[in-house]
């Protein structure tokens, strides 16, 4: 399906130098950031308290969580659970009081609006637990890591292999240097976006470069970087087609999903914007570099298969 077709080849290469650069210096950056500042680590790693309030009414969201800011001088989340009158309530704890203190405090806040409000549940997630998670969560990007490197490596060429998985971790830690720098919370749906983030990036790029295998071996006089060129653009047209549609969902739940889906939605909006720029100007660049040819995409003819084919 094409919504246009482009008939002059985009010289994409001849940007990527520069592009390059800057990808350069910005994935530095972000590691920089991760060292230096860390992440907004939210209670599902560092511990904290959750708790389930039952309104009368619907719940006032956003002046609850200001209420409770304040009293508590510190981050509260507070989303709908359930139903419209249910409230879930996630604060950290703070140092010197325990978990029914905290608890009875934001009950006194809650009371003063709404006297009639039911506390329902009362839940301590300790720090183990979250380093557990951090733990397995780490562990399931590294496995995704291999995983594309051995897919790609045996669907194409090592070459493309390299390349992808160094565009895969442009975006990656693009996404988490972005999350450092305005220490927005990383919470466990973030790390979900982030793991989608590396198969939508890896899916742009396996898209290329079958295009790239297919015009290597269809244009014969072609230079690999007019090649490369040539296959960006034919699948112009595909991936304003896919990206749109998808940044549509993330805008929608940026926008209008709440609360609950606010980070999750704002990462997944910005991974898909890297995984476009890295799939074209990052892997493909990359790809170059390294010095993929029509040969390494030909299956190559063992000497006895050449024998049979002599008369």
């Amino acid at each position: 399906m094409e919504l246009f077709r482009i008939h002059k080849t985009i010289p994409f290469m001849k940007y990527s130098k520069i592009l390059n650069a800057i990808s350069f210096i910005s994935f530095f950056i972000a590691i920089g950031l991760l060292v230096v500042r860390g992440l907004a680590f939210s209670i599902e790693f560092t511990g904290g308290l959750v708790m389930e309030v039952n309104y009368p009414n619907a719940v006032p969201v956003q002046e609850l969580r200001v209420e409770l800011e304040k009293a508590t001088g510190g981050e509260v989340q507070v989303v709908n659970f359930g139903t419209a009158r249910d409230a879930q309530i996630r604060l950290p704890l703070k140092n010197g009081k325990t978990s029914a203190q905290m608890s009875e405090e934001v009950m006194n806040v809650i009371h003063k609006s709404e006297p009639d409000a039911q506390l329902r549940r009362t839940e301590f997630v300790g720090p183990q637990v979250g380093e557990e998670l951090a733990t397995d969560g780490l562990t399931a990007l590294l496995l995704v890591i291999v995983g594309i490197m051995v897919y790609l490596a045996f669907r194409f060429e090592w070459k493309f292999a390299v390349a992808a998985i160094i565009a895969n971790m442009h975006d990656v830690f693009l996404v988490l240097g972005v999350f450092s720098l305005f220490q927005w919370e990383f919470s466990l749906p973030v790390l979900a976006a982030v793991l989608a983030v590396l198969g939508y990036s890896v899916n742009e790029s396996v898209i290329i470069f079958d295009r790239c295998r297919e015009c290597f071996r269809k244009i014969r006089k072609g230079t690999p970087v007019e090649i490369v060129n040539t296959a960006i653009t034919q699948t112009i047209s595909r991936t304003v087609i896919t990206h749109s549609s998808t940044l549509m969902v993330t805008l929608s739940m940026f926008f209008f999903g709440g609360p609950a889906l606010h980070y999750f939605a704002l990462a997944l909006t910005i991974g898909i914007l890297l995984g476009v720029y890295s799939s074209v100007f990052v892997s493909a660049a990359i790809a170059l570099y390294l010095g993929v040819k029509r040969e390494d995409l030909m299956k190559k003819v063992r000497k006895d298969e050449i024998t049979d084919m002599v008369p």
